[in-house]
């Protein structure tokens, strides 16, 4: 009924399918707009006993839109436009002279109704196809089944096109390996032994099959890498045998369904895409380079070859699914989660699977959503978190990974060698969990998370307080304690906006100091304690900000990509890290008036971007390691030499620190996590 008004009260003018599309859907609708479009004016035809050859109503205009020519009379004074209807078919004289003009008057009243009922129901297929009336949740009646159940980490699960292996990462046997399992055999082999260094990374899909099945392949990361030669594409016999390179220089890939083509990756910035014939490296076409700092990852194909799906945006949380032609072009923005999006999935031409995080930060969940409408859906509930998902070819299996974090607090002291190290000892808190921890001036301040929020505590004297929480807020980065140990500044994420408070250090006098900047990672007090340095998303980059607490407005510190700020003690410069580029990043300083400084050169693995000063100025103190493991390292900033400061357990891994001002003893966030691999058997009738 809408758009027969819209051409009506424009009748003789052209009104182009943007238009249409605009007034009756709005701008950022997730539907099929061509098809709808076409589907309405067709009924608006038949109703109307209308020939598209020879139109009497509505007039098409190829590639541009629709023109209502008929003529529109308003009656009676009613300034609401009235189609003039044709004349009924004629009338068979059979009777007096009335009865013609009597059928002619209900042919007229009927014509009416029947228009009036078909556009009604237009209306109604149109309103079912916006509010997904008819989506069906995949996974409502599917059976669930654990297929591992190991003490420690499982993850990155892959399943074989046939839906009868599955491939995970595993440190069952102390360090992590790729293992695998035929389904229902109840047994498990380590392909790996411990012979790759490297091989977790969260943010690509690691693992997966040949097409037959008879390889599993996995990707690999040279120790201490520092160039983009150091990333492939790896394989290993499913049955066993010696792992050996499969694609050179490679980061990610997948195969079209009929084999004939390969989509793959490198780690190089922008996460260049190229398609080649087959396994011809050599003659593959680039088709797509995401911009500077921004990553594309996880390629899958769609299930009739037509395009290339991939996860695009910045590394961890700024992330959308996207599509393109495998012939290049401008791709398709897909979602709008603008989140943690990993592992997407095709179970057939249309239902896409994947994972994301709510607004607020929590998850990732198991998503869905119909490609050609792109309403997301939230397929499950409850606690757990899945980290991996997987599908056989033919839409009827998921293998996917399920997790349960655990954040703990550990304390140890500070050795000057190797040999006189000492072992971490756990922080009991009564709060169960904790994490980004921070010294103040006799206390301790740190994070606590339930399920529905989050909050900052104090732990004084062995007794903890909560200072400050708020009903389904998230706090981000870690909380930064004023250089006289008075004040305390954290970034909250809440209904999906992202604002700045300070409170004083006992939790009272809690303000937004700024509410208006897309912020990002930690904050920091600069050294006179009048303003505070943040990250913040600008114009499609993350750039340091001074936040000044008086209220006044902020101003961009930093021009290029730069996050995580730490502030030396005497305040005469910062350092922050850089955009990733493949798996690392570098440091880079500012001095205060925001003049660049030269640091010695210094490279780090993504995973943990904590820094903090050790000594005054002298030594900057940072996390090296492998993406998933790292220690506690420092440099001296005059000379660049570097030293450990740590010698961690290989399943004690760190997520953030901090230093007593007395440079004597670390406080660390180590994260623990149970998981499991398990199988979803999908009723698809």
């Amino acid at each position: 009924m809408e758009l027969l008004i819209l051409l009506v009260r424009r009748r003789g003018e052209l009104v182009s399918r943007e238009e249409i599309a605009g007034c009756l859907w709005g701008k950022d609708v997730f539907l099929d707009v061509d098809h709808s479009i076409n589907t309405a004016v067709r009924k608006i035809r038949t109703a109307l006993r209308d020939d598209p050859e020879k139109p009497r109503f509505v007039e098409t205009v190829v590639g541009k839109g629709y023109r209502f020519t008929a003529p529109v009379i308003c009656d009676n004074g009613d300034s609401k436009p009235h189609v003039e209807l044709p004349p009924p078919p004629a009338q068979v004289l059979s009777g007096p002279a009335v009865q013609p003009i009597q059928k002619s008057v209900v042919s007229i009243r009927l014509w009416l109704l029947l228009a009036g009922v078909i556009v009604l129901a237009v209306g109604a297929t149109l309103w079912l196809r916006r509010t997904e009336y008819f989506w069906r949740n995949v996974v409502a009646h599917a059976r669930f089944q654990t297929v591992t159940d190991f003490e420690g980490v499982e993850q990155a699960a892959a399943v074989s096109r046939d839906g009868q292996f599955v491939a995970f990462l595993s440190d069952r046997d102390g360090q992590m390996d790729v293992w695998v399992t035929q389904i229902g055999s109840g047994q498990f082999h380590n392909l790996t032994h411990g012979s790759q260094a490297e091989l977790v990374n969260p943010s690509i899909r690691t693992l997966g099959f040949s097409p037959d099945g008879s390889q599993v392949t996995f990707w690999v990361r040279r120790k201490e890498a520092s160039s983009e030669e150091d990333i492939s594409i790896w394989a290993v016999p499913t049955l066993g045998g010696q792992p050996r390179p499969y694609l050179e220089g490679a980061a990610e890939f997948d195969r079209s369904h009929d084999g004939s083509r390969l989509a793959y990756h490198t780690p190089a910035s922008g996460d260049p895409l190229f398609v080649s014939d087959g396994d011809r490296q050599t003659k593959a076409r680039l088709i797509f380079t995401a911009p500077a700092g921004v990553h594309a990852h996880f390629p899958l194909w769609s299930s009739d070859d037509a395009f290339i799906y991939f996860v695009q945006g910045s590394l961890p949380d700024k992330l959308d699914l996207w599509r393109i032609r495998p012939s290049g072009g401008t791709p398709e923005r897909i979602t709008s989660h603008n989140g943690r999006v990993t592992y997407p999935v095709l179970l057939d031409r249309r239902t896409l699977l994947y994972l994301a995080s709510d607004p607020d930060g929590s998850g990732p969940w198991l998503y869905g959503l119909d490609v050609e409408r792109r309403v997301p859906h939230r397929l499950t509930s409850g606690p757990d978190r899945y980290t991996s998902l997987a599908a056989s070819a033919d839409g009827r299996r998921l293998v996917a990974t399920l997790t349960s974090p655990k954040k703990s607090l550990w304390r140890l002291r500070i050795a000057d060698s190797s040999t006189a190290t000492s072992a971490p000892v756990q922080i009991p808190l009564t709060t169960g969990t904790g994490s980004c921890p921070r010294f103040g001036p006799n206390y301790l301040l740190y994070i606590s998370a339930t399920s529905t929020n989050e909050s900052i505590w104090k732990l004084a004297d062995g007794t903890a307080a909560e200072l400050w929480s708020a009903q389904g807020a998230r706090v981000f980065g870690g909380p930064a304690i004023s250089p006289d140990g008075v004040h305390v500044a954290f970034s909250v994420r809440q209904h999906g906006q992202t604002f700045l408070y300070v409170m004083q250090a006992d939790g009272t006098n809690a303000r937004i100091v700024i509410s208006s900047l897309d912020l990002q990672g930690d904050p920091a007090w600069a050294s006179d304690g009048q303003s505070i340095t943040s990250a913040a998303e600008d114009h499609g980059i993350t750039r340091l900000f001074r936040i000044p607490v008086d209220g006044r407005s902020p101003t961009v510190f930093v021009q290029e990509y730069s996050i995580d700020p730490a502030w030396a003690p005497d305040g005469h410069l910062v350092v922050y890290s850089g955009r990733d580029i493949g798996t690392t990043f570098s440091l880079k300083a500012v001095t205060a008036d925001g003049v660049a400084y030269a640091l010695p050169p210094l490279t780090l693995t993504r995973g943990a971007r904590r820094l903090a000063f050790l000594h005054g100025e002298r030594e900057l103190v940072f996390l090296r390691g492998d993406i998933r493991h790292k220690d506690l390292w420092s440099m001296d900033m005059a000379t660049g030499a570097e030293r450990q400061l740590t010698y961690l357990p290989p399943d004690f891994d760190i997520r953030d620190f901090d230093i007593s001002a007395e440079g004597t003893d670390v406080v660390l966030e180590r994260l623990q996590e149970h998981s499991e691999v398990v199988m979803v058997d999908l009723d698809r009738r």
